[in-house]
């Protein structure tokens, strides 16, 4: 596989480019009544996402792990899996957009844009490349019938 850094981790990089942003570029933020409330519904969200999505593969009894796919002993299509493909990557992204939100700098939409891409190009697409190997028609099946994020 590509990747070399783990998911969590390029989020956390995500998020300590934002911070830097806001602060660089103070001239881009901006403020709205119950700011802090959408960012926290953001936060909440995506953590539940992401550890609902978790749990389901644990359930499964299967790998976590994106850095070795090929170690899935089960495809999981169920729960939140039925309407997309990588669950754990949106909450991720929606933790980020709570991060934005929070610290309202429209210059962090660039992060959200390059966090995309990046887990697109780096992770999503190598993953996917291997489940098909491992699970072959199953998964591609499902790829057919599932979207990759929304």
């Amino acid at each position: 596989m590509k990747l070399l850094i783990p998911p969590p981790i390029v989020t956390a990089i995500c998020g300590l480019a934002m911070l830097g942003i806001a602060q660089f570029f103070p001239q881009t933020q901006l403020t709205f009544p119950f700011q802090a409330l959408v960012a926290v519904a953001f936060i909440v969200a995506g953590l539940a996402i992401a550890l609902v999505s978790v749990g389901a593969f644990r359930k499964a009894k299967t790998t976590v792990t994106p850095l070795a796919p090929e170690k899935a002993s089960s495809l999981v299509v169920t729960g939140l899996y039925r309407y997309t493909r990588n669950p754990m990557y949106l909450g991720m992204l929606l933790i980020l957009c709570g991060v934005a939100v929070w610290l309202g700098s429209l210059a962090n939409v660039i992060v959200l844009i390059a966090f995309v891409a990046y887990i697109t190009a780096f992770q999503i697409v190598p993953e996917e490349a291997r489940l098909s190997q491992v699970f072959g028609t199953g998964y591609e099946s499902y790829k057919a019938r599932v979207r990759r994020w929304l």
